[in-house]
């Protein structure tokens, strides 16, 4: 796997164009990224699910859909969509146009094996076993038709697994996002993807998705895995973003190096694009973007952006480019909850020599006034406390006095 310093920033096209996104809408969102982006520490450029599937128009999954696949039963993009992978090229050539723009490639896979793969019993490259000696129809994914799991327990399985990645390799791919393994949870699974990645030679950041991800399991995620989902998808909807509050307080102590427990993608800007629907912007209020943003730093998830880039307005841009907020999301240390009273929920987290960060969330429905003691989080002596999202500063107070507007947040760097 990758050594991971930091929270992988990136874009990931589910949000925007489900399982429909094609070549053009990839290239175009990893020009802007380069563009506009990168300087800020955005890298990685994902395609989501079913590039192999020639017929995908929406978030919608196309029942028993005839898959592009090798003679080895490893997927294949669908060359109607993504042309320059015509000639056996696979993502290739769409990995080396993302490098060039100084830019990292990415994709998502489903556990398992293509059931077609199954039925056309498909030999395992390098071996003399084939695809149903190691299939196992006890262990498929409940909402996508196209795989089935992999018994772990047979000769050969592992074999499948060394030969997809290998291909991966040979793309040039950097992250895998690899779904249905996450929820339910499969251990043999998880150490045999993460075997394969080793076993290609080729550095790769390992995500693992949907969530929620169980708790009990963080000691094997911590090792196995860079990121890992702690929700179901999350979309632009108040209950979910108030929810997410819950699982980074559970989640927290298992941030660190190498190891980013994920809040999942941010579905901001123009998203629900695809099958010629013309998208529509998040449903979240300004003032919930910027909550969504101070959580997602304070807590240092990963930041993947969902929407379509080259349709951001002003204010999503100013989002990914504050500087500010990828500081205290690549950066700070010891990201916490302090404390919870009624619609109050306060984070703190450390940043260089003596910085602290302080984060007021309101997730109430109506305007609140709060004051915070410094003394709480160790601060005896008189504090200035600049405010990152309007840039007031308070110098050398005793406590910060704040109203924060409903779904609203006060994100403070206290020295």
């Amino acid at each position: 796997m990758m050594t991971l310093k930091k929270p992988p920033m990136g874009w990931n096209s589910w949000d925007c164009y489900g399982a429909a996104v094609n070549e053009t809408q990839v290239r175009e969102n990893a020009e802007y990224m380069a563009k506009h982006l990168r300087k800020y520490g955005w890298e990685y450029i994902v395609v989501d699910i079913q590039w192999y599937e020639p017929n995908a128009v929406s978030h919608e999954y196309n029942k028993d859909a005839a898959l592009v696949m090798d003679e080895f039963g490893r997927l294949l993009p669908a060359v109607n969509r993504f042309p320059s992978a015509a000639e056996g090229k696979g993502f290739g050539p769409l990995a080396e146009f993302v490098h060039s723009l100084g830019l990292k490639f990415g994709i998502h896979i489903l556990r398992g094996i293509p059931r077609q793969a199954v039925r056309e019993n498909t030999r395992i490259q390098g071996t003399d076993f084939h695809a149903a000696e190691i299939a196992d129809f006890g262990s498929v994914c409940q909402w996508n038709g196209d795989m089935c799991g992999v018994d772990m327990t047979r000769n050969g399985a592992q074999a499948y697994y060394d030969s997809i990645f290998r291909l991966y390799a040979q793309w040039g791919v950097d992250y895998i996002k690899v779904d249905d393994i996450a929820r339910p949870y499969h251990k043999a699974e998880i150490e045999a993807v993460a075997r394969a990645i080793e076993n290609s030679g080729r550095d790769m950041v390992l995500s693992l998705s949907p969530g929620a991800a169980p708790i009990g399991e963080a000691e094997h995620l911590s090792k196995w895995a860079n990121m890992w989902r702690m929700t179901d998808d999350f979309w632009d909807n108040w209950e979910l973003l108030k929810k997410m509050f819950d699982y980074c307080r559970e989640w927290f102590p298992y941030v660190g190096e190498n190891h980013f427990p994920d809040c999942d993608m941010l579905p901001l800007g123009r998203i629900r694009l695809c099958n010629h629907f013309q998208g529509e912007n998040t449903k979240f209020t300004m003032d919930e973007q910027k909550l969504l943003m101070s959580l997602w730093a304070m807590f240092r998830s990963p930041l993947m952006f969902g929407g379509d880039m080259t349709r951001n307005d002003a204010f999503t841009l100013s989002l990914m480019q504050n500087r500010e907020i990828i500081h205290i999301n690549q950066n700070s240390c010891g990201g916490r909850e302090v404390y919870r009273k009624g619609d109050e929920i306060v984070w703190a987290a450390y940043g260089e020599g003596d910085t602290i960060y302080l984060a007021h969330f309101n997730v109430g429905d109506k305007e609140i006034a709060v004051e915070f003691n410094p003394d709480f989080i160790g601060r005896k002596e008189k504090i200035n406390a600049y405010e990152i999202w309007s840039g007031e500063t308070q110098k050398g107070v005793p406590g910060i006095k704040s109203v924060i507007p409903p779904h609203g947040v006060k994100l403070y760097q206290l020295s």
